[in-house]
């Protein structure tokens, strides 16, 4: 049966009709929450509509004897899905307030950094352009020795010269 004449059908229509009401309130006792109990009220319904062609239920034509308890076991999976989800989501949650909370720097921190750095900049301004750029090619762009004296048009003994001036800069500037 397709769903548009699983919707026309009367028995369908009948049960949603007749029960409908009783089940959110049923499940509204259940779980405090009006909202929560249409919504799943109507998944119940939901949940009946989509069921496989070879349900008992759907076979029989949807007369059912006893309508409530097959929609109260409907709604009983439905609610220990959502209890589930929602344990879910709070293990979760608790997962996440257990981490660390991202640290910014102090405004101290953040002078000390800012000032670091340009004491840096003024350093590479101090070293001659193709040391300054062997230097920023290596740190910067990990780029080996040989890979900037080709870039450079120079020898590696030249790049390794570059890179000693510059690291005895950087270890003046640390001391």
């Amino acid at each position: 049966m397709a769903a548009d004449s699983v919707l026309h059908h009367p028995h369908i229509q009948t049960l949603y009709c007749d029960h409908h009401g009783w089940l959110q309130g049923w499940l509204r006792k259940k779980l405090g929450n009006a909202f929560d109990a249409a919504d799943l009220a109507q998944d119940t319904f939901l949940r009946i509509l989509a069921a496989p062609d070879d349900t008992p239920e759907k076979q029989g034509d949807w007369q059912l004897r006893e309508p409530r308890a097959y929609l109260t076991v409907v709604a009983k999976r439905l609610l220990a899905n959502l209890y589930r989800r929602r344990s879910l989501e709070q293990a979760y949650f608790e997962a996440l307030s257990a981490l660390p909370e991202p640290q910014a720097p102090s405004p101290e921190q953040q002078a000390i950094i800012l000032e670091t750095l340009q004491e840096i900049d003024a350093m590479l301004d101090g070293l001659a352009p193709p040391v300054r750029r062997a230097f920023l090619m290596a740190q910067l762009e990990g780029l080996g020795y040989a890979e900037i004296a080709a870039t450079l048009g120079v020898s590696e003994r030249t790049v390794k010269r570059y890179m000693a001036e510059a690291m005895a800069r950087c270890i003046l500037l640390a001391a």
